[in-house]
This record gives structure tokens, sequence and C-alpha cells, in this order.
């Protein structure tokens, strides 16, 4: 006669096949029968990196660590938590003992130390850590490893060395994460058609069917709600304090100007923070739409607003007055956001869409979540979501914002940060003209480009793949081609 099944077993099991959600539940399950579950807190953790709730999970690993503070995987939890907020110091003592342990994470806890080096540019430990050897070489994903260091001194070689994992790796992660670094390579070395048809391989092998027009909609709802006009709901809840965020797409410069602002003594970059994603699944979970969002009840949208700054607070800087939200995800939520975050500052960054588009298809971008950048077509379907309804929606939804063109910040960084910080009630600090001397790591795709002193040099790189773009582009592009020159912003 079978065992039945415990509970130990069943979150495992969920978890190993991608049933995040449940996996959850079922570590509550357990951690309702006893706080002291140390196998339910951990399964919460892993069930919340999963997620994209990091902050979650960071709590999840503290409970986890304050039953047995000894426990390998939640010591490797932690240094991967650790990795993901930046801190990085903590992250690299924890890893490096659990590493050289005989702990049976300890290849894993390799594999992510390494990564923890390269993220944080800390190339000379990367360097040494990988050419050290050890037992996490036999890992499939060390030739990575092998192929980034290669890439320093010997890009040719190293495009080489990625396209042969791509070529022959049976995980569909690695195969994504190998065959868009040969990308970006192929494209730093000038090998732009190689470049442009390797992504496009790419996303056809690792990208699954996405509905954009599912995506789609609510946006169209809230470009209704701007064209009727008139005043939006009465929040239901107090403003909040101390809390801005950006409001744009992938690769229009919201990594540089959190860099720029988080260089300020009063203000906490908190990263791709996934608060607001949190806070607009809590309200449509209640089966609440844009139509009736003015009826979410008091207490639950109080509740979703202690969720957010909960978080917020916790990864912000000791010290710092404002927290700011680099999320990528605040420009579809913005009803959501006004009902829940009244108070909230918002910074609109817009970029030329040809060389935001272009960057972004040659990126690594979540498969799932993000697989609308799969192709030239929906990216620009997208773009042009986003332009009708910004920056028009932030002062429909009465958000207190600056509008800013990623090419006018770099040309002239002191007067656009300074609008920025004047709307945060701040004076300008000379740290925040130098964002490349920012200790805090990046962990975005644009960890790279931030460690260099502001630049315009990404200006035009649509150029190299012009024979990409078609007709359909002259109105967007035309229509930012105008807010640069006649703008102020």
């Amino acid at each position: 006669m079978a065992q039945p099944e415990t509970p130990a077993a069943r979150i495992e099991g969920l978890l190993s096949t991608g049933a995040f959600i449940q996996a959850l539940r079922a570590s509550d399950a357990m951690i309702a029968v006893s706080r002291r579950s140390r196998i339910g807190w951990i399964g919460r953790a892993r069930a919340n990196l999963s997620l994209g709730r990091v902050c979650d999970a960071d709590e999840d690993i503290d409970s986890a660590l304050r039953l047995d503070p000894a426990d390998p995987q939640a010591n490797l939890l932690r240094g991967m938590v650790d990795q993901r907020l930046g801190r990085i110091d903590a992250a690299v003592e924890r890893l490096s003992k659990l590493a050289a342990s005989t702990s049976p994470y300890n290849i894993e806890a390799a594999v992510t130390l390494a990564e923890t080096f390269y993220f944080a540019h800390r190339r000379d430990a990367f360097r040494q850590f990988v050419q050290a050897g050890g037992g996490w070489l036999r890992d499939p994903r060390a030739p990575l490893f092998a192929a980034r260091v290669r890439a320093r001194e010997d890009q040719p070689g190293a495009i080489t060395d990625l396209l042969k994992i791509a070529a022959t790796t049976t995980s569909v992660v690695l195969k994504r994460v190998a065959g868009f670094e040969a990308v970006q390579l192929l494209d730093k070395v000038g090998r732009y058609p190689e470049a442009f048809d390797l992504a496009l391989q790419m996303h056809r092998e690792t990208t699954p069917p996405f509905d954009l027009e599912g995506m789609l909609g609510p946006i169209n709802e809230q470009r209704e709600i701007i064209r009727r006009g008139g005043k939006w709901i009465t929040p239901r809840v107090d403003p909040v304090q101390g809390v801005a965020l950006v409001v744009g797409l992938p690769r229009c410069g919201t990594t540089l100007l959190e860099q720029m602002l988080d260089s300020h003594p009063m203000i906490g970059g908190i990263g791709e923070y996934d608060g607001v994603e949190i806070l607009a699944d809590g309200i449509a979970s209640t089966g609440r739409t844009l139509r009736d969002i003015s009826q979410f009840p008091r207490d639950a949208a109080a509740e979703l607003q202690r969720g957010y700054l909960r978080g917020a607070l916790r990864l912000k800087r000791a010290g710092a007055a404002w927290s700011f939200d680099k999320t990528l995800r605040a420009w579809r939520h913005l009803p959501a956001l006004a009902s829940v975050l009244p108070g909230a500052v918002c910074f609109h960054v817009a970029r030329d869409p040809r060389d935001m588009a272009i960057s972004t298809l040659l990126s690594f971008f979540h498969p799932v979540a993000d697989g609308w950048t799969a192709s030239l077509e929906s990216l620009r379907r997208v773009t042009e979501a986003e332009r009708s309804i910004l920056p028009e929606a932030l002062a429909t939804f009465a958000f207190s914002h600056e509008q800013l063109v990623y090419e006018n910040l770099v040309a002239d960084p002191a007067s656009h940060a300074g609008r920025c910080l004047k709307r945060l009630g701040l004076e300008m600090h000379n740290s925040v003209l130098q964002p490349e001397q920012n200790p805090r790591a990046v962990f975005t795709l644009s960890h790279e480009q931030v460690r260099n002193p502001i630049h315009g040099a990404s200006i035009g790189r649509w150029q190299n793949y012009s024979s990409a773009f078609d007709g359909s582009w002259d109105q967007l592009a035309a229509a930012h081609g105008a807010r640069r020159l006649n703008s102020t912003n």
C-alpha cells in the first residue's frame, strides 16, 4: 500500500513542476499548523522567489533562519536573495562558506557566487573564482561563466563558446541566457546582421506564445478614461509619503535615472520591486475593473498600501527619506496605483522608440511575463499603447510627476536631475551626476552600462538595424522627435 504523500514532498513536487502558487499555499498550510515549520518557511521562500516576490522571500528566509541558523538550504536562499537585493558583501561571505562546504547545496552556492561577482562587476574576483576550478565547474552552467571570463579579452572566442552552449544545452533557460549574451557581443563587435538573426532565433526557440491583446486591453481602458476627461475618483486611503516610481517601458533609461537619484543621500533605490504587481493583482483578484475601482473597499485598499510600504521600507537604504521604485509595470497599472498609493511621485521616461525597441529585442527578458518583447511588431504595438496614455494619464490620475526625455537627460543631466530633485523637495547633490561611482549593484540588463559615466553613445543605435524598421514606425519616431526638440522636458 502506497504511503500518503507528506506535506514536504507535496511542496517539493509542486515547486519542481512550476506550480508556484500552489506551492505557496501548501507552505502556508504547513505554517498554519506550526509557525515553527522550517520546511514551510523554506518552501514559502522558494515559491515567492520563483514568483519574483523577492521582498516576501526575504522575510520568509528570516523566519527559517531564526528556527535553524545553520540550515544549508536556508543559507543558500539567503545568499541568493541578498544578491538580488544588492547586499553584495553579505551574499559573498555567506555563499563563499557554503560553496566551500560539503553541503548538498555547495554547487548551487558556487554558481550563485559566480553570478554575484559577475553582476556586481567584481571582475577580478570573478575571474579568479572561475579559474580556481573546483567541482562546480562540472555543472552544465559552468561553461557560461568561462565564456564570460573569456569575453573580457577575446570577444570573438567568447561568441563561439556562447553559441556552442546555446546549440547544445538541453536547458531552455541556459540556451536563452547564452544565446542573448552572444547577441550582445555580436552587436558590440559590429556584427549586426548576425546579432539580429540570432536574437530572432532565440525568441522563436525559447519564447512561448504571448497574449498581447490581453495585455493591451486594460491600456485601452485607461485611454478611454483619459479621453472622457473629468476628475478621477477620490482615493479612499490616505496619501503616502516618500514614494517615487518610474513610469516607462524597458530600455528607456530607467536604470540610469535610478542610479542617478539613488546617489542622492536622501533617496534609496529599491530596484524593480514587485510591490506594484502584487498591488495590482490584489485588486484584480477581487474582480474589480477600472469601471468600479472606486468601490474597492477602504480596508482592502489600506492593507494593499501597507503591504507596498512595508516592502519598500525593507528595501530602502537606511536614512533615505524617499524610496525610488524602478518597476517596469507601473505604466500598466496607473489607476490601481492612484487608488492605493495617492501621493506617490512619478517620473515618466521616454526614449526614441526605435532605439528602445532594438535594445529590447536584442536582450534577455522573461519569456513568459515579457513575451511581447519577442518581435518588432509587438514591441511597436506596446510602445504605441504606452504613448497613447502617457504622459496624459499622470495628470488624469492626479499624480505629481515629471516627464523626462532620455536623449535630453544624457545631454544635460544636471538640469533634468535638478527638476526631479525639486519635485521631491530636495537640493542638488553632486553625486547625482556621477552615477558610475554609485556602489549599489544593479541586477538589470543595464548593469554594465551604468558603470560608465553618463553618455549618449547609444542614441541612434537603431540605425545599425535600419532595414528592420518599416514605415509603421514613422509616426512614433516623429512624435518622439517633436517631443525631444520642442519640449523643455
